[in-house]
């Protein structure tokens, strides 16, 4: 195969922080392959391929694209040049149709001044027939599954007659069965002539999907390979210098006390339909990982926030070793043992702009203080330390938390959290958007907490990571649990991928699903 793109000498350095995301590194694409870029978070992926696409600049060093040097200073100029890149959060408006959305900025026009919304319609169609993709140009954002959604991102490049594809963490979202969809989809798309650049921290997606394999580390170029030619396990050992294999010992005494039960929980909106949660029913005990599943939308959100104390139920019961916490606000249930590691890791586990120390004592505050309300700041420091170097935090006590990677934000806020947790423990998608090494030190972390005899509830739409750490899966759909399973060998990610779609349904049948009858 021909070179279709080199990026040559490329150096970025961020000025605010003054570290080199990028330096000297050396990237090329051949024409009609499907190429994985992988390496850890800061490892200056997405920053190489944000300066490929135009959204960030290089300090210095070139790209030569399809034969000729280039200089791409926007997506416009990207897109000019048949380059177009899918995000990992989607860039979609919820309340246009598909078309609408595919065609935004570069509108057909009636008379030469009025949308033309047919010809939108049409056009898009095309595009969608060509492509052998499954979704209506004329339906609604808000009517499309996740994997519809993904869809439309790419249908947006192939409008602009992009040639080469950029998919940033293309599955993280997906379920087992889009996911294979979509590799048939990008194939596909090769064999029509596209090239394709994926990042994806998945190493068993890197084998399934690409022809080579670039590997980054610390800013640098450190391998090149066929992908045919590495395991997961080298190409593990390429990605943070050392091997790392998930295979974890979740060996444990049977300690099964209940400590936090839902019954018949349920939230429903006037007007609405169809419950955001319908009769949810579980019970999480001592030395227990319980892992919630589900594709975003049909519940897990809604859950997170009921269990965390953030959002009332219209109906049910919550109970906390015996005692009814029902709507109990979250410092209450935080003072009765709860702790909890959010989703959102920026917005609702840290306070950006505060430093390391300060959101590692953002819940314990009052015991740093001495008499008449001030801080002691020595001991302050002392303590962050400690858990500095016990949760092997890059970073030091005075920086701002906003300047660490997501690996580090993650660690301190379970550095926080798990010091003062007391019985039960909330996680939810621990380990999103993180890299292999950071997410092994979660996990270790999560099993440490099921060894103490703590009762852990883990809400994670990654079917690997559930079958990874727990004991018990429940798999949401449409806001009901579909159905409960011990994991076991035989518990594959194409049987909870069935559950997870509706394809499956333990209780469709059930009438009345309280308690363990249902116990979903």
């Amino acid at each position: 195969m021909e070179t279709y793109l080199r990026m040559q000498n490329i150096t970025k350095t961020y000025s605010t922080t003054g570290m080199k995301a990028n330096n000297e590194v050396e990237f090329e694409v051949r024409k009609g392959e499907i190429h994985a870029l992988v390496g850890e978070n800061g490892a200056g992926k997405t920053t190489l391929m944000k300066i490929l696409y135009g959204i960030e600049t290089a300090d210095s060093g070139e790209i030569i694209f399809n034969g000729e040097t280039v200089k791409i200073n926007n997506p416009i100029a990207a897109n000019n040049l048949g380059i177009g890149m899918v995000h990992q959060h989607f860039k979609l408006i919820n309340e246009f149709t598909v078309a609408q959305n595919v065609v935004l900025g570069i509108e057909p026009k009636r008379r030469m001044l009025f949308f033309d919304n047919n010809k939108a319609v049409k056009s898009v169609a095309e595009v969608i027939e060509k492509n052998h993709f499954h979704v209506a140009p004329d339906k609604k954002i808000s009517e499309l599954s996740v994997g519809q959604m993904q869809q439309v991102e790419i249908i947006k490049m192939l409008y602009r007659k992009a040639e080469l594809l950029i998919l940033d963490e293309p599955t993280s979202v997906l379920t087992e069965q889009e996911i294979k969809r979509l590799f048939i989809t990008l194939k596909e798309l090769v064999r029509q002539g596209k090239t394709i650049i994926i990042i994806t921290h998945k190493l068993d997606e890197v084998k399934d999907v690409s022809d080579r394999i670039t590997v980054m580390r610390k800013g640098k170029t450190v391998a090149v390979k066929d992908t045919a030619d590495v395991d997961q396990a080298e190409i593990s050992r390429l990605m943070v210098g050392k091997s790392v294999v998930f295979d974890f010992d979740k060996s444990q005494d049977g300690c099964r006390e209940p400590v936090l039960s839902l019954e018949n929980v349920t939230i429903k909106k006037r007007r609405q339909e169809r419950p955001l949660l319908d009769r949810v029913s579980f019970t999480s005990s001592t030395c227990e990982i319980t892992g919630i599943t589900g594709v975003a939308g049909n519940g897990l959100t809604e859950l997170e926030d009921v269990i965390a104390g953030l959002r009332p139920v219209t109906g049910g019961k919550i109970y906390h070793n015996e005692e009814d916490v029902t709507n109990k606000s979250a410092r209450e249930l935080r003072d009765g043992g709860l702790a909890y590691v959010p989703t959102d890791r920026l917005r609702r586990g840290s306070s950006v702009e505060t430093s390391v120390k300060e959101n590692l004592i953002l819940t314990s505050h009052h015991d740093f203080m001495k008499r008449g309300g001030v801080f002691d700041n020595d001991k302050i420091d002392n303590y962050s330390r400690g858990l500095i170097s016990e949760y092997l935090i890059d970073g030091s006590v005075d920086d701002p938390i906003g300047t660490l990677s997501g690996g580090n934000i993650q660690k301190v806020i379970l550095a926080r959290e798990l010091d003062g947790a007391k019985d039960f423990v909330l996680f939810s998608e621990p380990t999103w958007g993180l890299d292999v090494a950071s997410s092994e030190f979660i996990y270790e972390k999560i099993l440490e907490m099921r060894h103490r005899g703590t009762a852990v509830i883990l809400i994670s739409s990654n079917i690997d990571e559930i079958l990874t750490l727990a004991d018990t899966v429940l798999v949401m759909y449409r806001g009901r649990i579909v159905t409960k399973q011990p994991v076991t060998r035989e518990l594959t990610r194409e049987k909870i991928g069935e559950y997870m779609l509706g394809l499956k349904d333990d209780y469709r049948h059930t009438d009345d699903m309280k308690g363990d009858a249902s116990e979903n």
